[in-house]
């Protein structure tokens, strides 16, 4: 079985498009390619990854399944669309061909409306997704999950997946209220949870290991073994934690789990959800 990082970024540092890099990022201020990548997957038993949008446009769907074209490692793309825009079904129709691209992502974290999942144009393009079987992450932070419940009610067909557990206030312990929502939302089948992200929410000098374990626990008690795969993050994590360091939190919390857990969880749930093939490479742009 694959093992796979369900969840890392590429990019070519530009200081305009990339502004959301606060000063403090400073160390995520360059370029982040596959071949930065390749040797710490090889080093770490990885076979292989889902290179997720950093960007939203077209132009960065279409770097990122150039990338993976290139680099037979980068098993799928999850890219950006336009899901309000008016040709929202000839674009998803246009990408279709591509059959490295598997899902889409917003960046909805990022928009002012609390509420912005909910819109007309959104929830049309959402509900189109499903019959290019595309996949959608979700990426939120905590006080979006009531917003994200009523999305995923209204699509039970559409494959979800929530992002870097939904951001909880590591730092903080913040846990209750998050912790009720993220059950509610797991009650939905169709909906999966990527174990990535979590250094990034914590204090990024002082963590340690027993920070993370009670959101662990959480998780796995809401979404059981079948529905939460492995991501790194990275490049983002590397503001907190290098790559093995990362690989490091949940291989100890696992560790006492069976064989096949380990095994869907690092590898499993991600090929079955993003639908992933070591054949994926000959497509053109």
């Amino acid at each position: 079985m694959l093992t796979i990082d369900a969840h890392q970024h590429f990019w070519k540092y530009n200081p305009i498009r990339d502004s959301w890099m606060t000063d403090e990022m400073h160390a995520i201020r360059k370029d982040f390619l596959p071949n930065h990548l390749h040797h710490l997957l090889k080093a770490n038993h990885i076979d292989g990854c889902v290179a997720v949008q950093a960007d939203q446009s077209e132009e960065e769907t279409k770097f990122l399944v150039q990338l993976a074209i290139e680099n037979s490692f980068i098993k799928g793309v999850v890219g950006w669309v336009d899901l309000m825009a008016d040709d929202i079904e000839e674009r998803l129709e246009h990408f279709s061909q591509f059959k490295l691209i598997k899902g889409f992502r917003h960046i909805v974290q990022s928009e002012p409306e609390d509420d912005f999942m909910l819109g007309t144009k959104f929830m049309y393009g959402i509900s189109l997704l499903h019959k290019y079987n595309y996949t959608y992450d979700i990426l939120i932070y905590p006080r979006h999950l009531p917003y994200a419940k009523k999305l995923i009610a209204c699509f039970p067909q559409q494959r979800f997946v929530i992002d870097h557990i939904a951001k909880p206030n590591i730092r903080q312990h913040d846990l209750q209220q998050w912790k009720k929502h993220m059950r509610e939302m797991a009650a939905s089948e169709n909906v999966y949870c990527k174990v990535s992200g979590m250094v990034t929410e914590a204090n990024w000098q002082t963590h340690t290991f027993m920070d993370f374990v009670p959101y662990l626990d959480v998780i796995v008690d809401a979404f059981g073994m079948d529905r939460i795969m492995f991501g790194s993050d990275w490049p983002v994590c590397l503001l907190a934690a290098s790559y093995k360091e990362v690989l490091g939190i949940v291989q100890e919390y696992f560790s006492s789990f069976s064989s096949l857990e380990q095994q869907l969880f690092f590898g499993g749930n991600a090929v079955s959800f993003y639908n992933l093939s070591t054949e994926d490479t000959g497509d053109v742009l």
